[in-house]
């Protein structure tokens, strides 16, 4: 599987499962950065390309085949290795996803998802020499596998030894361990953030606002840097950690609570009288889930996605300041973030090699961004996003966005396709 053609043929693989409070426009985010190269094609009707293997437009060899009732991948008569697209037409009555595969290790080197009757849509792909098959999953249907090719050299931009990268598709099977693992890690950090929330709850009752503050980011970071549990916390995440979005009466609704409700009242002046129930209902709530945490189960087909996610959500709203209610804490939250994608990403390793071959740079790019932003902190003070120099925010920005699109990546690679053909 070519990474891009990967994540560029299903832009709603990615779109799927957003649940989190913070989460508003994150999904156009997504799309940006992972769809481009699929509208650069568009979805078509089915046409002509003129012969088989003509150039188009856009510079590239297409290849018209076909999908019916009982056949797949028909109409590749004249295989040539290199960059090319398949205008894959389904002339069946039934919506299909349609994968281009090595014929001997089943590996996916495109597809194309959701496939609807009548139409065609663009399978671009870079295959070497070698066997390949196209493997069609119909709705409500067995799959349906084509028969082999032998692409040899020689083909679009010269003679080619090697293809673009591939992987084996992954199936919930191989996600359950790093799950499991996963959500052993959350229950461990349980025990964490009740006691840090304990201390603030005390700091508050004392009257020591000054110290609540300080306990205050020591346990609003242990909670986040849990970002991949979240759609398992239910409205548990919403009650501990949700904003003002989408609430009446803002910061004075009754529905605000919480981490961000507190934070508001703490660098706003409020008094310890106020803040006390604030403090004591985030106690029972991160205490209430505790305890439901252990009969939780964590989706196995959202690990990937969840990858993504957390700092998908730190640029949208971390990086803007936009969940900052007084403290201009953002850029320790997003340092936080940056260690929950690494416990994320640590436990999909074994899926991951063999399937990722940036694997090694991306956790080295994970880890000097997590340099940077501690270099954001001075005398034990986070710098507010909007505290930093021009030259230093772009640096910030860029760094992180730039992390996003490569776990989009992994997002793709650990999204569950039909390998049963």
């Amino acid at each position: 599987m070519s990474l891009r053609a990967f994540v560029a043929a299903a832009p709603g693989r990615l779109a799927r499962s957003r649940t989190r409070t913070k989460t508003v426009v994150g999904v156009v985010l997504a799309v940006v950065l992972v769809a481009a190269p699929l509208w650069a094609y568009g979805v078509t009707t089915h046409r002509s390309h003129g012969r088989d293997g003509a150039v188009a437009a856009d510079g590239l060899p297409h290849t018209g085949v076909r999908i019916s009732r009982g056949a797949c991948g028909t109409g590749w008569e004249r295989p040539r290795s290199g960059v090319q697209v398949f205008d894959v037409h389904n002339a069946s009555s039934r919506p299909a996803e349609v994968y281009l595969k090595d014929a001997r290790t089943g590996a996916v080197y495109g597809e194309v998802e959701g496939l609807g009757p009548g139409t065609t849509r663009p399978l671009r792909a870079d295959i070497g020499p070698g066997s390949y098959a196209f493997a069609c999953y119909p709705d409500d249907s067995a799959p349906v596998r084509g028969h082999a090719v032998r692409v040899r050299g020689g083909g679009h931009g010269g003679h080619r030894e090697h293809g673009g990268p591939a992987a084996v598709a992954v199936s919930q099977h191989d996600l359950i361990p790093p799950t499991l693992s996963y959500q052993k890690w959350v229950g461990s950090r349980m025990d964490d953030l009740v006691a840090a929330v304990r201390r603030l709850r005390s700091a508050v009752d004392s009257g020591d606002l000054h110290r609540a503050r300080a306990d205050w980011l020591t346990a609003h970071l242990v909670y986040e840097r849990m970002g991949a549990a979240y759609g398992a916390f239910g409205d548990a995440d919403g009650a501990i950690n949700g904003t003002t979005a989408g609430l009446a009466h803002g910061v004075r609704d009754e529905h605000f609570t919480g981490f961000h409700r507190l934070e508001y009242g703490l660098w706003h002046g409020q008094s310890a009288a106020t803040l006390r129930p604030v403090a004591d209902r985030l106690r029972k709530d991160v205490t209430a889930l505790r305890t439901s945490w252990r009969q939780a189960r964590m989706d196995p087909l959202d690990m990937g996605l969840r990858a993504h996610e957390i700092l998908e959500n730190t640029v949208q709203f971390e990086l803007t300041g936009r969940t900052d209610y007084g403290s201009g804490s953002n850029l320790a939250t997003a340092r936080a973030n940056v260690d929950g994608t690494r416990a994320v990403l640590s436990r999909l390793r074994p899926v991951l090699r063999g399937r990722y071959p940036g694997l090694h740079r991306l956790e080295r790019q994970l880890a000097a961004a997590g340099a940077l932003l501690d270099d954001q902190r001075r005398d034990g003070h986070w710098t507010p996003p909007d505290g930093l120099g021009r030259a230093r925010r772009e640096k910030v920005n860029a760094v992180l966005s730039h992390l996003v699109e490569r776990l989009a990546d992994v997002a793709a690679l650990c999204d569950v396709r039909r390998r049963s053909s």
